[in-house]
């Protein structure tokens, strides 16, 4: 299989799409040949004709074959009886992620490949050594970094019976820097912005609780904009966390305000002032 491009990876739908070669190969006896040495290359409705395996994706969500201009697909047959069949698929699979440590997770998007009816007596399937999945060498991701793909064989239960699968798992690293300007950063800042309020004087109290409640506005904005494209999962995640703690600073500088101004307004008299001269 060789993957020539992954996209888009939903948070939201817990799902991948990638557009790949998918190749499959193996021998029937009964096809064999002599009196040429290469391979021949058979026309596409020769599939009907012979036997192929019913290979599906057991975490797949939606697949198709590309048709245009014609469907991508191609066969091959070898003298000792070896097919080669080839098509160009889109494949949109499902991939539970673990979004605890988002925005600097690393996500393991499987995909499971095998037999629908035949069971691993009727047929066994297996990488080809060394060439198991390549990757496109101009692939790159918006938001990820690709960063291994191992692949295993398993034996699956399936329709009551033992099956022969393959599986892959694409190990995934997001990138950190459209967080860092659109949400690391601003957080900071707006933490600094609320510091400024220290240095007013304590009789500008307007100055002081409009600064204190555009800052708690603004915050609270950027939280909520931060989690729009994520799923209501039930834990908080690492980008929560740093939210709620810049939010608590904010907070904290207004609530320092009113005990300041309380206490220092108690302390200097002026609560005994205003009552005489009322």
């Amino acid at each position: 299989m060789q993957v020539r491009s992954m996209g888009p990876i939903s948070e939201t739908e817990m799902d991948y799409s990638m557009d790949c070669y998918f190749r499959q190969s193996w021998v029937d006896t009964r096809l064999t040949f002599s009196g040429y040495k290469d391979a021949l290359a058979l026309s596409i409705e020769m599939l009907t004709k012979i036997w192929k395996p019913d290979t599906f994706v057991y975490n797949g969500k939606r697949s198709y074959l590309h048709t245009i201009t014609t469907p991508n697909r191609f066969v091959r047959l070898f003298p000792n009886g070896r097919v080669l069949y080839s098509q160009r698929l889109t494949i949109r699979a499902t991939c539970l992620m673990d979004l605890t440590s988002f925005p600097m997770d690393r996500q393991k998007c499987p995909l499971k490949f095998g037999s629908f009816g035949y069971t691993e007596e009727d047929v066994r399937y297996q990488w080809t050594t060394g060439r198991g999945v390549n990757i496109a060498s101009d692939m790159k991701m918006s938001q990820f970094d690709l960063i291994s793909t191992p692949t295993g064989n398993e034996t699956t239960s399936l329709n009551h019976g033992l099956h022969s699968t393959l599986m892959v798992s694409f190990h995934l690293q997001r990138h950190m820097g459209d967080f860092i300007i659109q949400v690391y950063g601003p957080c900071i800042l707006l933490v600094v912005i609320s510091w400024v309020s220290f240095w007013l004087n304590r009789e500008a109290t307007s100055d002081r609780i409009s600064l204190g409640i555009t800052t708690v506005l603004t915050m609270t904005f950027l939280g909520l904009e931060a989690r729009k494209d994520l799923p209501k999962v039930p834990y908080p995640t690492a980008l929560d966390y740093f939210v709620f703690i810049s939010f608590s600073y904010i907070f904290c500088t207004v609530v320092q305000f009113g005990l300041v101004h309380h206490f220092t307004k108690l302390g200097s008299g002026e609560y005994y002032l205003e009552e005489m001269e009322s």
